[in-house]
């Protein structure tokens, strides 16, 4: 028998909670995000594949989903307990099937680690399973390493199983862009693209001390694999240890004065430490996230001298961060994330819970 690793995506997941708690919005285009009032300032947070077909997707302002909305989409508040639950559901009952290793890399997706010589039927099996005990649909691909499978995935969305190996790696990726590997943003694609690298295949084909020039020894040598997509193949079911604990929020009315960014930044600074503190680990390092107005976001941080279980000490890193920002812009957004130290044993994956009023 052979080693596979199997990625499962759950299929619109959120959107997906939402109709299985209130059936009649079954193929209606709805957009979560917020509380749910296109008129506030949030983003979305996922779109029905109804939603999708209009040019609708996760990150976009609410408002501007509202203009290219439908007149019959749905707007919806985001619900984390729902959805929290339903995950806990979906992986539970992945962890359960036969002869699998399970490795949870988020909210609606996992790696599972099978030894079979049919992954198809694995997969299918577990499509099975989820769809049973949750009512809710996922796609899976299946690959000889996790860059591989993780890819797959999207050939096979929606309810889908593709595979994808070293066998059809060029064949189904060579001449697609850089911007479709895992891993590879916008910003990254654009600096390949500035090396005359705008295909996977160029990547692969690519000079990877050339890689390495721009990107580092680090990142050079894994951009280079990726483009004959190398990497991991191992599945990790270790308890995934979180790293750190976000709080943010964005402002209905932008802030204006320092006097207001101060009480706002301290608040957020206490509940990131008070999810910290549930854990019983110190804090070493905060990070300030400020989303000016317009729409200009800049993200900076500072290690504790030591570290703190202490709640005063992480506000007042956080407010000495919030005393370099620029007092003559207003601010929209604001996000404070505390640091841990990892315990024995933890994985370190940064894997950050992200909550606020958004």
């Amino acid at each position: 028998m052979a080693d596979w690793v199997l990625h499962v995506d759950m299929d619109q997941f959120i959107a997906a909670v939402e109709v299985l708690r209130r059936p009649e919005l079954a193929g209606v285009p709805v957009i979560v995000g917020g509380r749910g009032d296109p008129t506030e300032r949030a983003v979305v947070s996922t779109a029905s594949y109804e939603a999708r077909a209009f040019g609708i997707g996760s990150g976009m302002p609410l408002k501007i989903a509202a203009r290219k909305a439908p007149d019959d989409a749905v707007f919806l508040p985001v619900d984390h307990e729902a959805y929290e639950s339903a995950s806990a559901q979906v992986m539970e009952t992945l962890r359960g099937l036969p002869g699998v290793v399970l490795e949870v890399i988020g909210w609606d997706e996992c790696f599972l680690g099978v030894s079979t010589d049919d992954p198809e039927q694995v997969a299918r099996e577990a499509q099975a399973a989820v769809l049973e005990a949750t009512g809710l649909h996922c796609s899976v691909g299946i690959g000889d390493n996790k860059v591989r499978a993780k890819i797959a995935t999207e050939f096979g969305k929606p309810r889908g199983v593709f595979r994808l190996t070293e066998t059809n790696w060029f064949e189904v990726m060579g001449e697609r862009a850089t911007r479709e590997l895992w891993g590879v943003g916008p910003k990254v694609q654009k600096r390949l693209a500035a090396h005359g690298i705008d295909t996977v295949r160029d990547l692969a084909d690519a000079d990877e001390s050339e890689l390495v020039a721009e990107f580092g020894p680090r990142m050079g040598v894994w951009y280079h694999g990726l483009g004959s997509g190398i990497g991991p193949a191992v599945v990790d079911d270790t308890p995934w240890v979180a790293r750190s604990h976000s709080r943010e929020s964005t402002f209905q009315q932008n802030l204006t004065t320092p006097g207001e960014v101060e009480a706002a930044l301290a608040d957020l600074a206490g509940q990131a430490f008070d999810d910290c503190a549930e854990e019983g680990r110190p804090v070493i390092r905060v990070n300030l996230k400020v989303r000016y107005a317009p729409f200009e976001t800049k993200t900076f941080g500072r290690k504790l001298t030591a570290p703190t279980m202490q709640r005063q000490d992480v506000v007042a890193a956080a407010l000495a961060l919030g005393a370099t920002l620029d007092a003559d812009r207003e601010v929209r957004l604001l996000g404070v994330r505390a640091e841990m130290a990892m315990p024995e044993g933890g994985d370190g994956v940064e894997r950050t819970p992200v909550r606020g009023r958004i």
